[in-house]
């Protein structure tokens, strides 16, 4: 039995784990910036998710399997997520800052296989752990302690959430409002800023105050321009989720209800996945036990 997205939408408690994976994001992104910044958009989330996916699906069998650009291509271009031009260039990132590997002796074969790096590896477990983590904040289980103690269960959980995610129109094409920073780079980091900056006891109705806007220094912080962070605050303001408002101190940014409510309503689609293979990848490993 798994959370469904209408059952998380439903909890009061899921802003709370919502807010604590936006902070491990953070921390995250302070560890490990430029792995970090591989999720920091929502195309590149899913061109890394599903790279990573083909990788853990490798049969040394099947000659066809496992990560390969033509295999990345077929899939990213077959729900129109990117171009086959964009599939390769990240292919060469990848392979540039090591984040994978060629195959072991098989550097001068073609197709041309490649695996993730340690780094990834333990990149993508804390990832994993982390949105674990988040629903454990709902109802008290053990779900990333027991990933912890059986880290080889990545190998099926996250091809199969990575796959469904992917499948899955809603969540390739987010709200308006939320993709207007996650279709940009590092429009992730921003939004993980300001949900890991709510305050939940925050009284006004309709608002989350979230401080003094320091644009120069989260530009800095999130390796982008500021002169791009202003323009996507403007929009956004002017789309009337997010403003700052004025003292005689310094200006004090806020986002509204609203636009934190659409976001949740969102991330509960792929935290839905992520238990559904979880709890899928559990029983099959309670079974295997009992058949010993």
């Amino acid at each position: 039995m798994h959370l469904h997205a209408e059952d998380l939408i439903a909890d009061p408690n899921f802003i709370r784990g919502i807010r604590f994976h936006a902070g491990r994001m953070r921390l995250m992104f302070d560890a490990k910036p430029r792995l970090a910044r591989l999720l920091a958009s929502h195309q590149r989330w899913l061109l890394t998710q599903m790279a990573y996916a083909l990788s853990m699906e490798r049969d040394r069998l099947d000659p066809s399997s496992g990560l390969t650009a033509t295999r990345l291509i077929k899939d990213v271009t077959a729900f129109k997520v990117a171009s086959r031009n964009t599939v390769l260039s990240f292919i060469d990132e990848l392979f540039t800052y090591r984040f994978i590997t060629c195959e072991p002796g098989a550097e001068r074969k073609r197709p041309r296989h490649y695996e993730a790096a340690e780094i990834s590896h333990q990149a993508m477990a804390s990832w994993l752990s982390s949105n674990l983590h988040a629903l454990d904040v709902l109802d008290g289980k053990d779900r990333a302690a027991e990933f912890d103690a059986n880290p080889h269960w990545i190998r099926q959980i996250q091809p199969r959430l990575a796959r469904h995610c992917m499948e899955d129109d809603i969540w390739r094409e987010p709200p308006e409002e939320i993709g207007l920073f996650l279709w940009n780079d590092a429009g992730g980091l921003i939004v993980d800023y300001l949900i890991s900056m709510i305050d939940l006891d925050e009284q006004d109705e309709t608002r989350f105050f979230l401080g003094e806007f320091d644009s120069r220094g989260l530009a800095a912080d999130f390796m982008m321009s500021r002169t791009h962070l202003q323009r996507l605050v403007s929009k956004a303001a002017l789309s009337g989720f997010m403003g700052s408002q004025v003292d005689a101190k310094k200006p004090t940014l806020w986002i509204s209800r609203a636009f934190v409510q659409d976001y949740c309503e969102w991330q509960a689609i792929k935290f839905a996945y992520v238990d559904e293979a979880f709890n899928w990848v559990r029983s099959r490993s309670n079974v295997q036990s009992c058949d010993i």
